[in-house]
């Protein structure tokens, strides 16, 4: 039997992972509750904190601060800073170094951000919701959207239920339903790519630096993560290979042995001996940009939204201040009586789609500057690096863009 809920709901979020769940504790916070529909079961705690996640999420300053905001930061239960970043091409001369080694775990506030598995943060996440929010769902199935009369979205549940909202939040990732019942269009990049990512030991430690070495096939990214044994604290971190699509699929296939032998040798011994790698997973990459990100009363954010290449590590980024400006401009318009206007939400579409935009073509066009073997290329590429690395000024100009903190300035979640 259909239940039909009369109330016409402020808002209505579909998709309780991060960006979904950071949007709904923000909106809280300045005094609007959000229905929230996850399609995702709660998680069981214990199991979530003793089991080592291979993938880890480098999270700026600006994601950490807005976690920090709505009280989920402090939740976690194991994350690990990272001081220094180096990034260098395997057959080129320049180097760029951000930063500082050191071997003493710091703080977040020293850090230049944290990685973090993603499984602790959606579980971090799913606490404060249940804390803070009067209607979160949970394993949900949404069947149909639809626009009614008035401009109001009416949302079909599997169950029977049908909801009726102001306003529609997508954040329910990069296949998202909500863009499609929304006749939103996509435009996809298709890198002919895949992320191999899993987990390893090394020799030497990493010394809370985050690495990244650009090879004839992509990038390869060794990133700092916390361990579950103490004793091997400093030694396991996570990586990300970017790889043609057929090199991918061979090398997930090899056995242990002959995949630690090789990521030792084409790493370069950076860190000494690759000792252990975890079961090894892939997925394929691609740019996705969705043609516009609100329609009357409706706004999509995170993957929803944009999914970029994962070269820099700030898709999850993005996507967080995605959920910063469009509630800031949402409880902005609050307090002069006016909720979800379509000026509103265009001022949201306005101040990000230009700024995600440019961040996923810069992205594709460091990729496949990186891969180009015409010497020109080749040659502006390591000139280019050699400058970043020997002005201070550059410098700066790449971490103000890296940590987000500057996109928050204007907004009621400055630092």
């Amino acid at each position: 039997m259909n239940q039909v809920q009369s109330d016409v709901l402020d808002a209505v979020i579909i998709g309780g992972g991060l960006v979904g769940g950071l949007t709904a504790l923000l909106l809280a916070q300045g005094g609007v509750q959000a229905t929230v529909l996850d399609a995702a079961p709660i998680l069981d705690a214990e199991k979530t904190k003793s089991v080592a996640n291979p993938r880890v999420l480098a999270l700026s300053q600006a994601t950490i601060h807005l976690l920090k905001t709505v009280g989920v930061w402090d939740r976690l239960a194991r994350q690990q800073p990272y001081t220094g970043m180096q990034v260098w091409n395997k057959n080129g001369y320049g180097e760029i170094n951000f930063g500082h080694a050191t071997e003493q775990t710091p703080s977040v506030e020293q850090a230049l951000g944290s990685m973090v598995e993603p499984s602790l943060l959606n579980l971090a996440i799913q606490e404060k919701m249940l804390e803070q929010l009067q209607d979160y769902r949970t394993q949900v199935k949404v069947t149909a959207i639809e626009q009614g009369v008035g401009g109001i979205w009416q949302i079909h549940l599997a169950d029977g239920t049908q909801l009726k909202t102001r306003l529609l939040i997508g954040a329910d990732g990069a296949n998202s339903f909500v863009r499609e019942q929304a006749f939103i269009d996509l435009d996809i990049l298709d890198y002919k790519q895949a992320g191999l990512s899993c987990a390893i030991r090394t020799a030497q430690p990493h010394q809370h630096v985050a690495r990244q070495i650009f090879l004839e096939t992509g990038p390869l990214a060794f990133l700092p993560m916390a361990s579950l044994k103490p004793e091997q604290e400093g030694y396991w971190q996570s990586i990300v290979w970017t790889l043609p699509d057929d090199y991918a699929e061979e090398y997930a296939a090899l056995n242990d042995a002959d995949f630690t032998a090789l990521l030792t040798r084409e790493s370069h011994h950076m860190l000494g001996e690759v000792l252990e790698a975890t079961p090894r997973a892939q997925f394929p990459l691609k740019a996705r940009a969705a043609q516009q990100y609100v329609k009357a009363g409706l706004a999509l954010i995170g993957d929803a939204a944009h999914v970029i290449h994962p070269l820099a590590g700030q898709g999850v980024n993005i996507g967080c201040l995605d959920a910063a400006i469009l509630c800031d401009a949402l409880l902005h318009d609050l307090k002069r009586g006016v909720w979800a206007h379509e000026q509103t939400l265009q001022r949201y579409e306005h101040r990000r789609k230009g700024q995600n935009d440019a961040m996923m073509h810069s992205m594709s066009a460091i990729g496949w500057m990186e891969r180009t073997p015409l010497f020109p290329v080749v040659w502006a590429r390591n000139f280019g690096l050699k400058q970043v690395e020997q002005h201070a000024a550059l410098k700066d100009a790449f971490m103000s863009q890296a940590n987000g903190l500057q996109i928050l300035k204007d907004t009621r979640y400055a630092v």
